[in-house]
């Protein structure tokens, strides 16, 4: 069973930038002069993974940092920005993607709903997406199934005219939970017989911007399907003071001040693409 998330409150509040302290994230998600979108992961495949993404963008420079929990111990995490830079309309997957109904939500399946690889969230070297699957220059969680990722890479106009419409996925399952990829948990991947399903299976994903506003679905792989995401608000940088945004998350609750403005997020219905 995949779980499919239900909408939630944002609260939109004038704060520092140790407000981006507290979620683990700084530097050059605070970039003055720039914009910054903040983006929660939430699981797929009953992983348990979830995190938090800061994107900013400052000219054709983007910077992303991403914490996420609940990853395989000691393995390598691909992970990608996915959707489309032509307007059409992605978002993130839920159970009714598992078309073969074997329990896993493969990327095949799940890259119907949020799109092809866009960028490759890389250590090092070309984050083209050629290199979704280059496991070797891909984050490694840690003992504790953490994931701590930092990069600034130089986009197209596209990407930064499109950004809204994209999407952070995160790769890697452990489904007969022995804390590592193997091919006993789910077989083979169907984008690489060598790697297993476990590899390559989507951990978790979260929109910049719940569907993209606007966005016309046109036919075949690019209308996209239904699921219910928190969309993720811009974060303006006017004179070093940032407008932060704080999401509701773990059960907390915001207080809110006078400054401060519950909005609501807008749901999706369910509709029909590592």
């Amino acid at each position: 069973m995949i779980v499919k998330r239900t909408g939630r409150l944002v609260v939109l509040a004038a704060a520092p930038a140790a407000v981006f302290l507290t979620l683990g994230l700084s530097g050059p998600a605070l970039a003055e002069g720039g914009k910054a979108y903040q983006i929660d992961l939430a699981q797929l495949n009953e992983s348990g993974s979830s995190g938090t993404v800061m994107l900013s963008l400052k000219g054709n420079q983007l910077s992303v940092q991403i914490e996420s929990k609940g990853m395989v111990p000691g393995q390598p995490s691909a992970q990608h920005l996915h959707g489309s830079t032509k307007g059409h309309d992605f978002h993130c997957p839920d159970a009714t993607d598992d078309t073969d109904r074997d329990g896993v939500l493969s990327n095949t399946e799940a890259t119907h709903d949020y799109g092809d690889i866009n960028i490759s969230l890389t250590t090092t070297g070309d984050t083209k997406a050629t290199s979704g699957l280059a496991v070797d220059r891909m984050p490694v969680a840690d003992k504790q199934g953490k994931v701590s990722y930092k990069r600034t890479i130089t986009v197209g106009q596209d990407v930064v005219d499109h950004i809204k419409d994209l999407h952070v996925v995160q790769h890697g399952i452990d489904r007969n939970k022995n804390k590592k990829y193997d091919f006993e948990g789910a077989g083979k991947s169907e984008l690489d017989p060598k790697l297993p399903q476990e590899a390559t299976a989507p951990t978790n994903c979260g929109e910049v911007k719940g569907a993209a506003v606007g966005s016309i679905p046109v036919g075949g792989i690019e209308t996209g399907g239904g699921s219910t995401e928190q969309a993720a608000a811009p974060v303006t940088m006017r004179d070093g003071a940032a407008i932060a945004v704080l999401a509701v998350v773990a059960g907390a609750v915001a207080v809110a001040t006078r400054r401060a403005v519950a909005v609501p997020v807008r749901r999706k219905t369910t509709g029909g693409g590592a």
